[in-house]
């Protein structure tokens, strides 16, 4: 039956993959939209829960999983390549370095940039700790670097090494479910494997939906500050309109005239921007703060990894940490089979060293120039800056901007990057759904490409007409938890399967269980005879 319908309507598809996602998709849309007021209150009370009782999961997860990636790092897997033995990276280190930006958290870094640490600073969320004091701005300062340094990229890295690695090294299907193999064997290409793509697309779909829901607030906000255009549902879903139709040319282009030109025009102007602050804004006490972020980062970072809020009965945790977290998670198939795409040819210490860091340093520069200068403009006075955060977080850029010259031309930049963030992270999720819901050896067709891109802009603009931030913070905190545990599966995995690649095994060899004999020698260094992957049948 599902294969008549996709011949009827000319696609290229793995049709319980793709009717699948794409009917759960709709029927959200269909109910979520006259029955937004339920949706909401179910989706918050879902939270709730898990927030109360599997809270302490996520922050446990991340942080086992940060330190799994670093100590793969640094063993002797190191220099297993994402690929054959002689193989090299398809792009330079900048080129990867902008692709891995623009497709990660550019919009999140945009929004949250400014509001957060200025959240922090005037609502200190630690006990005896004064409201705009010098520990209020060390702790904002640190808790938002946490939020998005290490950490953030640990859960992009996870994905983003395991579909590599099985997808260049093992000639299996850059799927989701081709992670199972070592678990599944031939089952990763029925129900069982479809099932998990299936997970891996509505991930996606709410995750990258979530992100373009805020960007739209922040977007509405910035026009309303330039131009006095009214902050409303309609001009919201407008705007989610015009980004989505953008999105669609772009990833019609494909990977490398779209969303690479994109990436890199969008961290140049960024960069611009940063420049901007920097230049006009207080340089010296941004220097100066930068380098000390670094060391409370880095001294808080162990405590702060596994710290659960286990003596305090407050709800700070759910709104920030386990939020992050849980939408970062939901969106890490997408991030991770990009970020795959683009890192054929590293080794896997290039690659976490790379997608673990270099992120994170411009996270840090950025953080430091933004949050810094917002932080002194509250301590001065100059503007309310914390209670316009606290009334309406998606202005924080803008009321920033207010302090400086040419507040102006700062804020009509900062519009165009959260357009381009936008778009970039709209067209590569929807190159990377569409890579889910269809065989390698089918093409890529340009309207499964679009739909996938509109499906985004209906599930963002369902979403904020159900309840604006609220609610697409509750959505993703209940969402995430599956995914959460799918990143530990991950992770098992990989270690079997590297294990038995170090020690000279086939894929075939490892499935079977012939992979770890009682009795083995241990090589002391890998096989420098060159890899050929098996043939693995995708269908």
């Amino acid at each position: 039956m599902l294969e008549r319908l996709q011949r009827r309507l000319g696609l290229q598809t793995i049709p319980g993959v793709f009717f699948t996602s794409a009917g759960i998709a709709i029927l959200f849309a269909a109910l979520a939209i006259p029955f937004d007021h339920q949706v909401a209150t179910w989706f918050g009370a879902l939270t709730g829960w898990v927030a109360r009782n599997l809270g302490w999961f996520y922050i446990l997860s991340v942080s086992s999983l940060l330190v799994f990636l670093l100590t793969l790092a640094l063993s002797r897997y190191g220099r297993i390549r994402l690929g054959a033995d002689d193989s090299r990276p398809d792009y330079s280190n900048l080129t990867w370095f902008t692709m891995l930006f623009a497709a990660g958290i550019g919009t999140i870094l945009m929004f949250w940039g400014v509001a957060e640490p200025v959240s922090h600073f005037a609502s200190p969320p630690f006990d005896g700790v004064e409201a705009r004091s010098e520990q209020a701005a060390s702790d904002a300062m640190t808790l938002a670097l946490y939020h998005f340094g290490l950490h953030t990229w640990t859960i992009f890295a996870m994905p983003g090494l395991a579909i590599g690695y099985f997808a260049y090294r093992h000639n299996l299907p850059m799927r989701i479910s081709s992670l199972f193999y070592p678990i599944l064997g031939e089952k990763t290409f029925g129900p069982w494997g479809w099932t998990v793509d299936v997970i891996a697309v509505l991930g996606t779909l709410f995750g990258v939906a979530t992100s373009l829901g805020l960007g739209t607030l922040q977007l509405n906000s910035g026009l309303n500050y330039l131009f006095g255009v009214p902050v409303s549902g309609f001009v919201q879903v407008l705007l989610i309109t015009v980004i989505a139709s953008i999105a669609a040319t772009s990833v019609a282009l494909g990977l490398d005239k779209g969303v690479r030109r994109l990436s890199q025009l969008n961290i140049l102007l960024a960069i611009l921007l940063v420049g901007f602050v920097v230049a006009i804004g207080p340089s010296v006490f941004i220097a100066e703060g930068m380098v000390q972020s670094i060391g409370d980062y880095l001294h808080a970072l162990p405590w702060l990894a596994f710290w659960t809020e286990t003596f305090r009965e407050t709800d700070w945790q759910r709104q920030w940490t386990l939020f992050y977290w849980a939408w970062t998670i939901s969106w890490a198939p997408y991030v991770g089979i990009f970020i795959a795409r683009i890192s054929r040819g590293r080794t896997i210490r290039e690659f976490v060293a790379g997608v673990l860091f270099a992120p994170t340093i411009f996270t840090l520069v950025w953080f430091g120039v933004f949050g810094l200068s917002a932080i002194q403009v509250e301590a001065s006075g100059q503007i309310a800056l914390a209670q316009q955060v606290q009334q309406d977080p998606s202005v924080a850029i803008f009321a920033f901007l207010e302090a400086f010259p040419l507040a102006g031309f700062a804020s009509a930049l900062s519009v165009v990057i959260i357009v381009i963030f936008f778009t970039t992270s709209s067209d590569s999720a929807s190159l990377v759904i569409d890579l889910l819901t269809r065989r390698e050896d089918q093409p890529s067709l340009v309207r499964q490409r679009i739909f996938w891109a509109a499906a985004q802009g209906v599930i963002a603009a369902t979403l904020l007409l159900a309840g604006g931030l609220d609610a697409l913070q509750n959505v993703i905190t209940s969402l995430g938890l599956p995914f959460c545990i799918l990143l530990i599966f991950m992770a098992v995995a990989l270690y079997r399967a590297l294990h038995a690649d170090y020690r000279g095994y086939s894929m075939d060899e490892l499935v079977q269980g012939q992979a770890f004999p009682e009795v083995e020698a241990t090589p002391t260094q890998p096989k420098e005879t060159e890899y050929v992957p098996e043939a693995v049948d995708r269908d």
